[in-house]
């Protein structure tokens, strides 16, 4: 027990001390008082750097956790301090890279924190894995979301908080709250700050899907908006590419892929720049950004980049964890999560 968890049970110890001479019991709101120690923040080896930022942000340290491998490859979990009363946050993606040990380091530490007596615990899935599998698209293929949804909650998870899911609904598939924060605001800044002024600029959805935060994001720039629409062979693989809008002589700004901004150059784009909440940059993505027509390839720090990735010149970052220690501090106090982008803060 470390010397500040000492006084914290003395204090208690000696405030039902007092409220005994004063000839009461303990309320519940003394009790709720008495048991509010505050937040704990635990990570996994998803993305350590954006936890200790998070952590950063809200002038705490990281708690104390050995997350590894035991020899025949299982998940080995131990929690270093105590967390029995604290309200805990585990910022952990379940994404690439490593998306399966990532998910199960996530509940392997929900489950020894739950264990541990905490008095809430709270899921910070800044990228959610598997969330392109939310619905069941051809014969004999599995809804892998809801499973996932399923096994966060048997772990022991009390509440989640993700950025910009890959589909709202998805939120309907647990069984207990949900924030779904939004990358809007600093995608928005940073328009504003890099790209505003190299000319006129349409905001371009590469998908339907995408439409509505595109059109989110052109309404705040005061800009028009432009959709591709795409058809495709197989997963991953897109065959044509046909622009509904008008792009010419304009500098474009949106989440694309190296064919979008070939066809975007095609019909008269000038400058072509993405913008994407997650950079999961898979397989061969670094080689075609570096070969296509994009300026910039801008994501979040949502996912850990190996050091290839980030070489790579044309891909710039956002940081998220100022927006994530806000929504940990506004959950942690009871203060709507709603407010956090009804404010202009990021922009």
């Amino acid at each position: 027990m470390t010397s500040q968890e000492g006084q914290n049970e003395s204090h208690q110890a000696q405030t039902f001390f007092n409220l005994s001479k004063m000839g009461r019991a303990p309320s519940m709101s003394d009790l709720a008082n008495m048991k509010d120690r505050g937040i704990k923040l635990f990570t996994g080896n998803s993305n350590p750097d954006l936890a200790a930022g998070i952590a950063k942000q809200l002038g705490i340290n990281l708690g104390k956790a050995e997350v590894g491998k035991f020899s025949n490859g299982e998940t080995s979990v131990t929690i270093g301090e105590s967390a029995r009363d604290y309200d805990v946050f585990i910022i952990q993606s379940t994404s690439n890279p490593n998306v399966n040990d990532n998910l199960m380091e996530l509940l392997i530490m929900t489950d020894a924190i739950r264990r541990a007596s905490a008095r809430r615990i709270t899921a910070v899935i800044p990228s959610f894995g598997y969330a392109r599998q939310d619905k069941k698209d051809k014969s004999r293929a599995p809804i892998t979301s809801k499973l996932i949804a399923n096994l966060i909650e048997t772990a022991g998870v009390d509440r989640l908080i993700c950025l910009d899911l890959h589909a709202s609904q998805i939120q309907g598939f647990f069984d207990l709250p949900v924030d779904n924060l939004f990358a809007e605001g600093l995608i928005v800044k940073y328009i504003r700050e890099n790209i505003v002024g190299k000319g006129e600029m349409v905001v371009v959805s590469p998908d339907a899907g995408g439409v509505k935060r595109a059109k989110a994001v052109a309404d705040r720039l005061g800009v028009d908006i432009a959709i591709i629409h795409k058809e495709r062979k197989r997963a991953n693989e897109v065959d044509n590419m046909t622009l509904v809008g008008e792009v010419d002589g304009k500098a474009d700004t949106c989440g694309t892929l190296a064919l979008a901004a070939e066809t975007l150059k095609k019909k008269g784009a000038t400058l072509v720049y993405a913008l994407c909440s997650h950079g999961v940059l898979s397989g061969s993505a670094v080689t075609r950004i570096e070969s296509s027509p994009l300026e910039e390839l801008v994501v979040t720090n949502s996912i850990k980049q190996s050091a290839a990735i980030k070489a790579c010149k044309k891909i710039k970052y956002m940081d998220i964890s100022i927006i994530l220690a806000e929504a940990i501090r506004r959950t942690h106090a009871g203060e709507s999560i709603s407010g956090l982008f009804k404010e202009d803060r990021y922009n």
